[in-house]
């Protein structure tokens, strides 16, 4: 499954109006450095030391957001 991948101060970035709330986030163990990816259906996804957890997600048209917010596409 193709992602995006980022850090935490990025993602924090470009989160808008109906995204996840920064501070449920923050909550779940994101920081600024966290490396976090997103993938085409819009779950947001937090590096742990030895898993990924899905920690939110993005709804509507953010495919296109965060390939320009980023300068990153799907890998």
């Amino acid at each position: 499954m193709p992602f995006i991948e980022m850090t935490g101060q990025t993602l924090l970035q470009i989160i808008s109006e109906g995204g996840p709330d920064p501070e449920e986030l923050a909550k779940v163990g994101l920081t600024p450095k966290s490396i976090v990816r997103v993938n085409k259906q819009g779950d947001i996804e937090l590096r742990r030391r030895d898993r990924w957890d899905v920690i939110g997600g993005f709804l509507g048209e953010f495919e296109e957001r965060i390939k320009r917010e980023t300068g990153l596409d799907w890998v």
